[in-house]
């Protein structure tokens, strides 16, 4: 007789897991932005089209990643925050679940630029371009790109059409996110936070 459990591919696994780490544009905006202060970033540029279904991208100027950690950070579990299960008890760090990534590949188009602050100045192309769709690695680059990382998700839900007619009206998640921004601004006065909504400026806190 045929075993009954079957392993979730992974692809599937992500979706599932999207679902408890995404469930509208503000909430992939407070992920990539723990990731960015992660980082260490102390300028972080948010940019929104169309209330974030569109296009949510995240700039920062954090330590940036070098080739092999930006592949591990699609890969699900893969955390850089976790090393044992004691870690579990004492989690300083803010986006610990190291799902967050993948779980947003899964459901949208992403496009990851990023380069380590490590990286030499006398290599032009120390930075990664990573392009994924639907959780689905489309193209892996070197690229000259500035030290930090750059996250642009795009067409959020567009496989997942039972999830993309839960969004509100733009309106309504654009102030989501800008509730978001404005609370991260506060709690970090010292660092420089922007956001825009189809190229206006909403919100411009320098330190």
């Amino acid at each position: 007789a045929m075993g009954r459990i079957r392993i979730l591919p992974d692809h599937v696994a992500n979706q599932i897991a999207a679902g408890e780490v995404v469930d509208r544009p503000a909430s992939v905006v407070k992920e990539l932005l723990e990731n960015a202060l992660d980082a260490g970033a102390t300028r972080i540029v948010v940019e929104i089209e169309a209330g974030g279904r569109k296009l949510i991208r995240i700039t920062d100027n954090g330590h940036g990643m070098n080739r092999d950690d930006s592949l591990l950070a699609f890969e699900r579990h893969a955390t850089s925050k976790l090393r044992t299960a004691d870690d579990l008890l004492s989690i300083a760090t803010l986006g610990f679940r190291g799902e967050a990534l993948p779980s947003i590949a899964s459901v949208a188009r992403v496009l990851l630029e990023t380069r380590p602050e490590s990286a030499s100045e006398a290599d032009p192309v120390a930075g990664t371009r990573i392009e994924i769709a639907g959780g689905k690695i489309l193209r892996v680059e070197d690229a000259a790109l500035p030290n930090g990382t750059s996250i642009a998700v795009q067409d959020l839900f567009f496989n997942t059409p039972a999830r993309r007619k839960f969004l509100r009206a733009e309106s309504t998640e654009l102030s989501h996110v800008v509730a978001l921004v404005t609370h991260y601004a506060l709690v970090h006065p010292e660092k420089h936070f922007e956001l825009s909504s189809a190229s206006h400026t909403l919100l411009m806190a320098p330190p």
